[in-house]
Parts: structure tokens; C-alpha cells; sequence
């Protein structure tokens, strides 16, 4: 006979994992695992349900990361805080992830290939960003005045905000990585310097 039925070990998987992520981290790991993918504001209360601890222990270090800038707070429509990851952290993670892996001469060099590409959109579509374009094409729409022709492929909008979106990274990693050399640089002045 085959029994489809699994084994009594295997009933609940997601129990398992989740007993043992609560095993091996602490909460304030937990919770800036679970706010870390949050991007829509949430309660102290459903954060602490995914960290697998209390909502007092939730709000604490919710607040903590609040301080650091990690989270960002909103008022909840019935007076309680409600919590999601800041867009500035996300930032800041994508700019040290690529300075981890791209050097400073090619960040550069993509950079310049990108401010490129950016002026080869705004030449093409005659517009300067494009929302801009978004709109010229449902107010073209809107007075059917436009051939089929003249209809703009939406992935080529997708385009234009991704390549903005990663030229904003970039930027950002370049900045970061040029005050960590001049913090270098700086530090590395002052310690050659002899006492008189």
C-alpha cells in the first residue's frame, strides 16, 4: 500500500525551521530579519508574530532600529506606530554591496555609461524623465490623436526608471566609497605625523 500520507517528523517543516531559527538567533536578529523584507507599514504586533517573540520585545528593538535608521515610523490609523524599512537603509545596503564587488575605476566607467544611456532616453523620447513620457502617452491616448506608431513600449519606461534607480546606487556607492578613502587617506596623514 502507498501511503501519501507524510511522516508524522515531517508534518509541520515550517515548525521545525522556525523553532530552530528561534534556537539560533536572538530576537533583535529576528526582527531585523523580518523588517529588513517590510517594505508596506506594519504593526509591532505582526512584526513580533514573523520574529517569533512578544510585542513588547518587538517594539523595543523596532524602536531601537527606528533610532539607528533602519526603520522608518508612520502613525497607524488607529494611533499605534507602524513600522517598515527605511528607504535610506536600502540604499546604503546596495551601495556597499557594490563596492563590494566593483572597484572604484569601474564604478566609475559604469557611471559615465549610464549618464550616457540617460541621454540617449531623454534624446529619443524628447522628454526629461520618464513619468514625463508616461503621461505625454495617456494625454496622446486620451485625445486620440496618436497612430499606433506613436505608442511608447512600456518596457522601455521600466528601463528608463531601472537605469535611473541604478545610476542612483552607483552615485551613492561612489560617494560612500570616496569618504571611505578620504577617512583613510586622512587617518593614514595623522598617523605619520611625528609629535614635536
Amino acid at each position: 500500500m502507498n501511503d501519501r500520507n507524510p511522516p508524522d517528523e515531517f508534518a509541520d517543516v515550517n515548525e521545525t525551521v522556525g523553532e530552530e531559527w528561534e534556537a539560533e538567533t536572538t530576537p533583535y536578529e529576528r526582527i531585523r530579519h523580518v523588517v529588513a523584507h517590510t517594505y508596506s507599514p506594519v504593526s509591532a504586533d505582526s512584526v513580533a508574530d514573523d520574529a517569533r517573540t512578544a510585542p513588547k520585545t518587538a517594539r523595543k528593538h523596532l524602536n531601537t532600529l527606528a533610532d539607528e535608521g533602519f526603520v522608518e515610523t508612520t502613525p497607524g490609523e488607529q494611533g499605534g506606530t507602524l513600522y517598515r524599512r527605511s528607504p535610506e537603509s536600502l540604499v546604503v545596503e546596495q551601495a556597499a554591496d557594490i563596492l563590494e564587488h566593483v572597484s572604484t575605476d569601474e564604478l566609475v566607467a559604469r557611471i559615465q555609461e549610464m549618464r550616457k544611456q540617460l541621454t540617449e532616453y531623454r534624446s529619443e523620447f524628447g522628454v526629461d524623465s520618464p513619468e514625463e513620457l508616461a503621461v505625454n502617452q495617456t494625454n496622446q491616448a486620451l485625445s486620440e490623436t496618436g497612430s499606433p506608431q506613436d505608442e511608447i513600449d512600456p518596457e522601455a519606461i521600466r528601463e528608463w526608471k531601472t537605469l535611473r534607480r541604478n545610476l542612483a546606487f552607483a552615485n551613492a556607492a561612489l560617494s560612500i566609497g570616496n569618504a571611505e578613502q578620504f577617512v583613510d587617506s586622512d587617518r593614514r596623514s595623522t598617523d605619520d605625523t611625528v609629535p614635536a
